[in-house]
């Protein structure tokens, strides 16, 4: 899989079997910069991902990944951190900390210009958080509002540590190796040498003039001409804009950013301790800051090396070492000191052949000015910048919620810029409203789910269920994970769960058995008759107590057990205690026969609360006259006896009338 720059988007997905990829939220000349969500830790991060074409070039992707580990040591609360760096196939990245809120330069173009007061606490964050980097041994080298982030609470971060240095490393083994931004370059860099410490002091005087005026200090049509100036002119004054500037603020502007390395401050520490006393009364109106001038020095000015051919206006790029010292040593030998006028006539022959080896670089090239296409239709854009004698290069697909499908977003490099003739052009399209894979929510929180999506502009619609999940958890979505969908157009429907329901048992008591059965199905209650008992109050069959009691919360399913009524209770059982006498029926023995006695089959029949005639309470076997104690137990109203019989004869039987019972 390559990079959006390489044709393919990655939106949706998930590269380090970690870091999905949510939406793009940045993108530079070398990387594009995504929103992302940490599926480990559950966060969102920022990722940095490689272009394609730079990918590919082991040396940038050896160093992209050495600076990036060596700015994973930097920890402090101005410097986006540095969560990882890694590859996932072709695909070369960093996660960085996720600063939601914009770039400082929105925050200039919107502002305006700020005022001291509202500056220098600003700068006071970023040279601390650039001293902290200087003391760990690393330089930033490409320090710019557009580098430095803002979130809603007015404190800033500066990011892109490693990838400068990454992409100043490579102008070593490279040429036209872009080295910084033009407009926050020292002359130092401008020249061809090496960024120092004192180089990210001269940016951040940059910045700081930035802030205070809302322009940047010097302006040009091209980069070259914006080095020059660099080099040669002095920055404007703060003060001749706005003079309400105390001059001890803008004394550290002109310090900052002096020709010479050696007249700014030696470290940002030293200009930090400028910054926390600058706004004191007593340093509002000092004396203008003058670069110290000795008569006596010797002053030799570095000359400006034969710069190869700009690519951007806003960029600088810097030859090869190698280069520069084949051209120091190229340099001839200057004749001894009392051959004044033969020295003049040589310097200015010197001079001249500098001036004609350098105009081709000026005026010699056929360059023509990149059409401005920004708003037309594909096809159309293609044919303009053909005609104007460039070729596109590439048309990349890229969506947008601004503008319509198909229409031209931007260009590299930007229309109305000087380009040689045949120079290529990227063209960004845009592809529509962005799309995105839906992911599976069922089981997460509702709240969290909704900040998580609070950046994609769902219509988010939101369902209520009774369900045995935590109250506030998704239960059901409208959207099938993995559909891709426009989060613009989209409306999603979350069911969420209200917890198990709960519903109050109403009064059960005088329902009737069938009743409860109706009552059951209704409620959805579990109804149970654990019992009987007899009630004065209930006629029999009706319910005379339930738990749990009439205004209960139970949940749905839950069970209620009630007891039902036997009807009044009626009078005491009267018990009857028969003593019985069973004779033994002597057989008569013939003559001669053997006189054993034979056994004889005995049955009792009671009738009473507990049983009826129809089977025996007691079988037995008598071989003599026996005695038996009979129980009958009768209630209000009833009548009952026993029977005793031996065969089918009838022995003895009594009935009785509860009434007549003492």
């Amino acid at each position: 899989m390559v990079e959006e720059g390489g044709g393919l988007t990655l939106i949706g997905k998930r590269i380090g079997e970690r870091y999905e990829l949510l939406q793009v939220i940045g993108e530079g000349g070398m990387s594009r910069v995504y929103l992302a969500r940490d599926v480990i830790l559950d966060r969102e991060v920022a990722i940095k991902i490689l272009h394609y074409d730079f990918a590919n070039e082991e040396d940038l992707k050896k160093r992209f990944q050495r600076e990036a580990l060596s700015a994973t040591s930097l920890s402090h609360p101005n410097i986006v951190d540095i969560y990882d760096v890694g590859e996932d196939g072709e695909i070369h990245y960093l996660v960085m900390e996720y600063i939601k809120g914009q770039t400082l330069k929105t925050y200039i173009q919107q502002r305006g210009h700020l005022t001291a007061y509202e500056a220098v606490p600003i700068m006071q964050q970023l040279v601390s958080a650039i001293s902290h980097a200087h003391h760990n041994g690393i330089i930033h080298r490409d320090i710019k509002p557009q580098n430095i982030l803002m979130d809603a609470s007015g404190n800033v971060k500066i990011t892109d540590f490693g990838i400068a240095m990454a992409l100043d490393a490579t102008a070593y083994t490279k040429t036209n190796s872009i080295i910084g931004t033009v407009h926050y370059l020292s002359p130092e860099q401008a020249r061809g040498g090496m960024a120092t410490k004192r180089s990210d002091i001269y940016s951040l005087g940059i910045v700081f003039y930035e802030l205070l005026t809302g322009e940047l200090p010097f302006a040009a049509e091209t980069a070259v001409a914006i080095a020059l100036k660099h080099l040669q002119e002095e920055i404007p004054s703060v003060r001749s804009h706005y003079p309400e500037v105390p001059q001890s603020v803008e004394n550290i502007i002109l310090k900052a950013t002096t020709k010479s390395p050696d007249h700014r401050y030696q470290s940002a520490d030293e200009m930090y301790e400028d910054l926390q006393t600058a706004l004191n009364t007593n340093r509002l109106n000092e004396a203008k800051y003058f670069i110290p001038y000795d008569d006596d020095a010797t002053k030799v000015m570095p000359a400006i090396k034969d710069l190869p051919k700009m690519e951007a206006a806003d960029t600088i790029i810097q030859p090869p070492p190698r280069i520069e010292a084949q051209l120091e040593e190229q340099q001839p030998t200057p004749p001894p000191a009392k051959k004044s006028k033969k020295k003049w006539w040589i310097g200015g022959a010197i001079v001249l052949l500098l001036l004609v080896a350098t105009l081709p670089f000026f005026f010699g090239s056929k360059k023509a000015t990149v059409p401005e296409v920004v708003g037309e239709e594909e096809k159309e854009a293609i044919e303009i910048i053909e005609a104007a004698g460039f070729v596109v290069e590439e048309s990349i697909e890229e969506p947008s919620d601004e503008v319509e499908e198909g229409i031209v977003i931007r260009t590299i490099p930007d229309g109305g810029v000087q380009r040689e003739k045949g120079s290529k052009i990227t063209i960004y399209v845009s592809s529509g409203h962005e799309r995105m894979k839906f992911a599976n929510y069922v089981g997460r929180s509702i709240d969290d789910v909704k900040k998580l999506l609070a950046d994609f502009d769902f219509d988010i619609q939101v369902e209520e269920e009774f369900n045995e999940a935590e109250p506030g958890t998704i239960i059901k979505q409208n959207i099938e994970a993995g559909e891709e969908i426009v989060p613009k157009e989209t409306t999603v429907i979350f069911t969420v769960s209200k917890g198990i329901e709960m519903k109050k048992v109403d009064k059960l008591i005088g329902m009737s058995e069938s009743d409860l059965t109706a009552y059951a199905k209704s409620s959805g209650f579990d109804i149970r008759i654990v019992r009987e008992e007899f009630s004065s109050e209930q006629e029999k069959g009706k319910v005379i107590s339930q738990q749990p009691s009439a205004g209960s919360e139970l949940k749905r399913g839950g069970q209620v057990n009630v007891v039902v009524s036997k009807g009044p209770p009626s009078k005491p059982v009267k018990l009857i205690v028969q003593s019985v006498t069973i004779p033994y029926e002597e057989e008569v023995v013939e003559d001669g026969e053997d006189g054993e006695k034979q056994p004889q089959s005995i049955r009792i029949y009671v009738q009473d609360r507990k049983h009826s005639m129809t089977d025996p309470i007691e079988t037995f076997d008598i071989t003599e006259t026996t005695k038996r104690r009979i129980t009958i137990e009768l209630e209000e109203g009833q009548r009952g006896g026993y029977r005793i019989m031996r065969g089918a004869t009838v022995i003895e039987e009594e009935m009785f009338d509860y009434k007549d019972v003492e």
